[in-house]
């Protein structure tokens, strides 16, 4: 796999980076590296424009309200452009938490509402009440990942985020709130553009789900050679097992 190259754009890596999420751009480039695929990885920073060429896949954190009123404004003077492109030309998109909010229409602050990117067909909410915090567990259907696969991580969000009509959810809640503590749906997918809730980080305990977007991302008929993943297997059934499901 010496001759594959997967182009990483991290997208407000100082600003949008709560919980440690940027542990899920060093699994992505690890794993990269155990196959021998060659992987680059440029931080975006406000006031950066975006080259919707240059990646093959983008990560979005997730921040405190300030630095997200930051970098919403920053979406949409100087990047909405080039996601949008970069993600019909089929680019990867990863929301978290935050950077889910921001890709959907807008997140609702009281009287105040953060625009966002409109690349995902929700609108978030902050709501009243406690906040939704825990251990997690949904099971989704993403083309090409394993039958019944699980993702597990933690969610600690204020904002209660509804799916519009036709919105496709990343995945059924098993343990845990979602995007709104009712709807029984975790996140959203829209072709290559994902957001969910799920921190942890996200993809040390979901490794599967990190080799889906690395070979998504690299093409779709690529088959990634195997690892020895018997530690990440052990974090993914501990995950799940924090979250009240089976590990397995």
């Amino acid at each position: 796999m010496a001759d594959l190259k997967l182009r990483i754009g991290a997208l407000y890596p100082d600003q949008m980076n709560i919980y440690a999420d940027r542990g899920n751009i060093a699994v992505l480039q690890r794993r990269c590296e155990w196959r021998s695929v060659d992987v680059s990885v440029t931080a975006i920073g406000l006031g950066e424009p975006i080259d919707p060429e240059q990646f093959d896949l983008i990560y979005l954190g997730g921040g405190q309200d300030d630095d997200q009123r930051r970098c919403a404004a920053d979406l949409i003077e100087r990047k909405r452009d080039g996601l949008v492109a970069a993600a019909a030309r089929g680019a990867i998109l990863l929301g978290v938490c935050g950077g889910y909010q921001l890709l959907g229409r807008w997140y609702e602050l009281g009287e105040e509402r953060i625009e966002g990117v409109s690349l995902l067909d929700v609108e978030t909410i902050r709501g009243e009440g406690s906040r939704l915090i825990g251990n997690v567990a949904i099971e989704t259907r993403l083309p090409g990942a394993p039958e019944g696969a699980v993702l597990a991580g933690f969610e600690n969000h204020g904002g209660r985020t509804r799916l519009l009509d036709g919105a496709q959810p990343l995945g059924r809640v098993l343990k845990g709130q979602g995007n709104d503590g009712s709807s029984g749906y975790e996140g959203c997918r829209a072709g290559t553009v994902i957001g969910t809730y799920l921190h942890g980080p996200l993809l040390p305990a979901n490794s599967w789900f990190a080799d889906w977007l690395i070979s998504s991302a690299l093409g779709d008929d690529l088959e990634l050679s195997p690892l020895d993943d018997s530690l990440e297997l052990e974090a993914h059934a501990a995950a799940c097992r924090a979250a009240g499901i089976a590990g397995s």
